[in-house]
C-alpha cells in the first residue's frame, strides 16, 4: 500500500478506533433488546399471536409423539402384540405429524410477515427522524455511514425478527418439556446425561463476550467501507482528474480486507459453538447408553427402566441438543442486532439542535420583515461565526451579504431558514423570535437557491415541481418560463419528462441553476436567498438570470450573497462582513463613495477581470 492510502487508512482507524471501544466495552443490554421488541406491539394480536398458537401445536405435537413411541407402541402395544392399538398408533401419529405440518406452513408464513413488517416499520422510523435532525448532525457524518444505519444495520435484524424470536419461544418450550419428561420418565438417567450441562454452559458463556466483540467490529468495518464507497463514487470525477484511481483502489482494498477479516474472524468464533454442543450431545449419547443399559438390565421393578422408557428418552435426548445449538445460533443473531440496534438507537436517540417550542406560532402568511438583534454563533462551540451581529431588513427589501470566505454570510442565511440557532441574541421575522416559530411554516414561506444546486434523480417536471408538489403541469412550465429554463428544457428529447439522474449530471452547471430558480419561484416564497447562486453561469446566460430575478424578487424580502457586481448593485442595501462582523453597509453608490473594504472588493474584481 502507497504511503499516501496507508496514511488515509491511519486517519479513517483513528477516526473509527474510539467508536470500536465504546461499542465493545458496552455490556449487553436487555433494555435496548427489550425496546427492538417493541416494534412488534402493532402486529401482536395478529401475526405475532397466530405464529405462538401455530409454535404451540408444533412443539406439542413433537413432545408427544416420542412418548406414544416408547410408553405405548412399545411398552404397551408391543409387550402385548395388539396389532390393532398398534395399526392406532401408526394413524395417530400419522395425524400429528399432519398437524405439525401444517403448523409448520402457517408458522413460517406469519413469522416472515411479522418480520417484514417490523423491518419496513424500523427503516420508516428511522429515516423519517433522519429528515428532522438539524444540520449540525449532518455536518459531522458522512452520507456513507447514515446509509449503513438505515440499510444494513436494520437488515441484519431481519432475521432476528423472521426466524429468531419465534424459533427463541420455540426451543425454550422444547427445552423446558423435554427436561420435564425426562425426569418424569427416569430421574437418575436425566441427570446422568445432563451431567456435562454446567461445563457447558461455563464454556459457552466464556465464548459470548468474544463473539459478541466480532460482530460489533464487523458493524463498524461495513460503516467504514460504505462511508468511503459513497464519498469515491461522488467524487470520481476529481479522483480521475489528478489521476489518483490507484491510491484510491489501494485504500478500498485495505477497507475491504479489513472488513472480510473482520466478517472472517466473527463468523470463525460464532461456528466454534455448534461442534461444541455436538461433542456435548456425543457424551450425553454415551452415558445414555452405558447407563441407560444398565437401568434395562434392573428393570422397572428393581428402581430400572423398561425399553419403552429407553427408546422415548433417546428421542428426547436426541431433540435435546438441537435446541440448545439453535439458542447459540439465536444468542449470536441476539448478538448482531445489539450491535445494530446500538447504532440504530444512537440515531433515534438524537434530538434534533433546533427544536419546536410546545405552542409554536404558524405563519398563516408571512411579509418578511428580519431582524437580527446581537446574534452570536458558532458552529463547534470555539470558532466564533458570528459577532453579536445587529441588522433589520424590511419586507419586500433586497439586501446583498458580501465579504471574504468564512465571514459569516452563509451562516446568517442559515439563521434565516432556523438551520441553527444563535449562540445567543435573537433572530425574528415579522415580530415572531424563531425559537417560538413553527419549523414547517418558517421553512414553508421561505426559498434557498444554493451554488452547487441538487437535482435529484427523476424528470425535470418532477424536479422543478419539488418546489410545491401540488403545483400544476401549467403552473411548472409558466415557472421555467419566467426564469429562462424553458429554452434548453424544449431542446432536450423528452422535454419536461426528460429523466435526470442524481445530481443532474446530463446538465450543464448553468442549466441545473435554471431549474432551481424554477423550483424557487413555483414555490412562491415571502423570503428568498440566493447563495453564490449565480456563480455558475455564464454571462450569457446571467443576462436571463438579471431578467428573470426582478420578476422573482419583486415584492419578497430577498438576501442575495453574491460577489458579482451585477448581481448586488441594484440591492436596497448591502453588508459588508469581515471575520462575523459587519463592517459598513449601504447601497452601492453610498459604498463606493466612502471608499471603504467594499469600494476595495469592487476595484479588485474590475482588476483581476481587466487582467483577463
Amino acid at each position: 500500500m502507497s504511503e499516501i492510502a496507508q496514511d488515509k487508512k491511519d486517519r479513517h482507524l483513528k477516526r473509527f478506533h474510539y467508536t470500536i471501544d465504546q461499542a465493545i466495552e458496552k455490556p449487553f443490554n436487555w433494555l435496548q433488546i427489550w425496546r427492538l421488541l417493541t416494534y412488534l406491539k402493532p402486529y401482536a394480536k395478529t401475526y405475532l399471536l397466530g405464529a405462538i398458537i401455530a409454535m404451540i401445536v408444533s412443539t406439542a405435537v413433537r413432545l408427544i409423539v416420542p412418548i406414544i413411541i416408547g410408553k405405548v407402541a412399545i411398552d404397551v402395544a408391543l409387550e402385548n402384540k395388539d396389532a390393532t392399538l398398534l395399526t392406532y398408533l401408526v394413524l395417530g401419529i400419522g395425524l400429528l405429524y399432519l398437524l405439525n405440518y401444517v403448523g409448520n406452513i402457517f408458522r413460517i408464513k406469519w413469522v416472515n410477515i411479522l418480520g417484514q413488517n417490523v423491518i419496513y416499520d424500523l427503516r420508516q422510523h428511522l429515516f423519517t427522524h433522519v429528515q428532522r435532525l438539524s444540520h449540525r448532525f449532518f455536518d459531522n457524518r458522512s452520507a456513507g455511514s447514515i446509509l449503513v444505519r438505515i440499510m444494513n444495520d436494520t437488515n441484519s435484524l431481519q432475521e432476528l425478527f423472521t426466524n429468531g424470536i419465534i424459533n427463541l419461544l420455540m426451543d425454550i418450550a422444547t427445552l423446558l418439556g423435554i427436561i420435564v419428561i425426562l425426569f418424569a420418565l427416569s430421574p437418575k438417567l436425566a441427570l446422568a446425561v445432563m451431567i456435562v450441562l454446567p461445563l457447558m454452559f461455563y464454556i459457552s458463556t466464556k465464548l459470548r463476550r468474544n463473539i459478541r466483540r466480532s460482530w460489533q467490529d464487523v458493524r463498524i468495518q461495513q460503516s467504514r467501507m460504505n462511508s468511503h464507497l459513497n464519498e469515491s463514487i461522488q467524487g470520481i470525477r476529481i479522483t480521475q482528474s489528478f489521476s489518483q484511481e490507484k491510491e484510491n483502489t489501494e485504500f478500498f482494498n485495505g477497507v475491504n480486507t479489513d472488513s472480510y477479516q473482520s466478517w472472517r474472524t466473527a463468523s470463525k468464533k460464532s461456528a466454534m459453538f455448534r461442534p461444541f454442543v455436538e461433542m456435548s450431545n456425543a457424551i450425553g449419547t454415551v452415558i445414555l447408553i452405558t447407563y441407560g443399559a444398565h437401568l434395562i438390565i434392573l428393570g422397572e421393578g428393581n428402581g430400572g427402566i423398561t425399553a419403552g422408557t429407553f427408546v422415548s428418552f433417546a428421542f428426547f435426548l436426541g431433540m435435546f441438543w438441537d435446541p440448545i445449538s439453535r439458542l447459540g445460533q439465536v444468542y449470536n443473531q441476539l448478538l448482531m442486532a445489539m450491535a445494530s440496534s446500538e447504532r440504530i438507537f444512537e440515531y433515534l436517540d438524537e434530538q434534533p439542535n433546533v427544536e419546536e417550542a410546545e405552542n409554536a406560532y404558524e405563519f398563516d402568511e408571512m411579509k418578511g420583515h428580519i431582524e437580527f438583534d446581537k446574534v452570536q454563533f458558532s458552529y463547534d462551540h470555539e470558532r466564533i461565526a458570528l459577532h453579536e451581529i445587529s441588522l433589520e431588513i424590511k419586507a419586500g427589501e433586497t439586501i446583498a451579504l458580501v465579504g471574504h470566505t468564512g465571514s459569516g454570510k452563509s451562516t446568517i442565511a442559515n439563521l434565516i431558514s432556523r438551520f441553527y440557532d444563535p449562540t445567543s441574541g435573537t433572530v425574528k421575522v415579522d415580530g415572531h423570535n424563531l425559537r417560538d416559530v413553527k419549523l414547517s411554516s418558517l421553512r414553508q414561506h421561505i426559498s434557498v437557491v444554493l451554488q452547487d444546486t441538487f437535482i435529484f434523480s427523476g424528470t425535470i417536471m418532477e424536479n422543478i415541481r419539488f418546489g410545491r408538489p401540488d403545483a400544476s403541469d401549467e403552473e411548472v412550465i409558466e415557472a421555467a418560463k419566467v426564469v429562462g429554463a424553458n429554452d434548453f428544457i424544449d431542446r432536450l428529447a423528452d422535454g419536461y419528462q426528460t429523466e435526470v439522474e442524481e445530481r443532474g449530471n446530463i446538465l450543464s452547471a448553468g442549466e441545473r441553476q435554471l431549474l432551481s430558480f424554477a423550483r424557487a419561484l413555483l414555490a412562491n416564497p415571502s423570503i428568498i436567498i440566493l447563495d453564490e447562486a449565480t456563480a455558475s453561469i455564464d454571462t450569457e446566460t446571467e443576462v436571463k438570470i438579471q431578467h428573470a430575478l426582478r420578476k422573482l424578487l419583486k415584492g419578497r424580502t430577498a438576501i442575495i450573497i453574491a460577489h458579482r457586481l451585477s448581481t448586488i448593485r441594484e440591492s436596497d442595501n448591502i453588508f459588508v462582513l469581515e471575520h462575523g462582523k459587519i463592517l459598513e453597509n449601504g447601497n452601492h453608490e453610498e459604498l463606493m463613495e466612502q471608499k471603504g473594504e467594499y469600494y476595495d472588493l469592487v476595484k479588485s474584481q474590475f482588476q483581476m477581470l481587466d487582467a483577463m
